[in-house]
């Protein structure tokens, strides 16, 4: 075995997360962290699976799960005879990604100003439990928190958040800073999901983004994940007629 790959091994299992896990997951983990930081580089190739059993004494279903789920989610390639490669990163344009609220305005040359309207802890109901992915039993965050753009209401985000995961988010001064720039901080997020779709506005609503009952708004549901568990669900609603939707296609 070459020097490269027994420290590719050593500082492998220096990175195995000790939060309570399956095995193949804190792998997978630290194989993913490792090739976005772009510390293994594409094309080169990782150690074998009965070299990560040696190393880090292992069983090998556990090291085939790890490696077998990396290639279905293309981050590693896996060549007959060759072995099992880092892949080339993939060029993709989305619909719309996720973008912190204060940066977006900035970049339009506009100010961003938040109002803080609810902030509490307490025990997940059973919607919210499933929405996390946790039990009923678990702790968790609500927000509701009201964006402007030059002063006029741009959205209303609406959260719910893993205490586990973000244990300080009560804490935060979000006129001062966004949700985002906090829960990337703690929990950098490693995937999400939007559902988005056209509603009318309650009263309420209506009242806090100046708008009348008959203006439809657009409503994103967000989740977002950081390695295996969901950190945040979101409910973000903005009026129709300040805001739209913006992708890019390639042919």
């Amino acid at each position: 075995m070459t020097d490269k790959k027994i420290s590719m091994l050593h500082n492998l299992f220096n990175d195995l997360s000790s939060t309570p896990q399956p095995i193949y997951s804190k792998l997978k983990q630290a194989i993913s962290q490792k090739i976005a930081t772009g510390e293994w580089e594409e094309n080169q190739r990782v150690p074998s699976e009965s070299e990560i059993v040696k190393a880090l004494g292992v069983s090998r279903m556990t090291v085939n799960r790890a490696l077998r789920e990396l290639t279905a989610e293309g981050l590693l390639i896996r060549q007959q005879g060759l072995g099992t490669f880092v892949a080339k990163k993939k060029s993709h344009s989305a619909l719309f990604e996720v973008h912190n609220i204060a940066d977006e305005i900035s970049a339009r040359g506009h100010q961003h100003r938040a109002e803080l309207l609810v902030i509490e802890s307490g025990r997940a109901t059973v919607e919210e439990a499933m929405m996390l992915g946790i039990r009923t039993s678990h702790d968790i965050f609500r927000s509701v928190v009201l964006h402007f753009e030059n002063e006029l209401p741009i959205q209303i985000e609406e959260r719910i958040v893993n205490a586990m995961l973000a244990p300080e988010y009560a804490q935060q001064d979000f006129t001062h800073h966004t949700s985002y720039e906090y829960l990337m901080s703690v929990a950098p997020m490693t995937e999400g999901e939007h559902l988005v779709e056209a509603i009318m506005p309650s009263s309420v609503e209506c009242e806090r983004l100046q708008i009348t009952s008959q203006e439809p708004c657009l409503q994103i549901k967000r989740r977002t994940w950081s390695g295996d568990d969901i950190v945040t669900a979101a409910r973000l609603l903005y009026p129709g007629s300040r805001f739209q939707l913006f992708g890019h296609f390639g042919r």
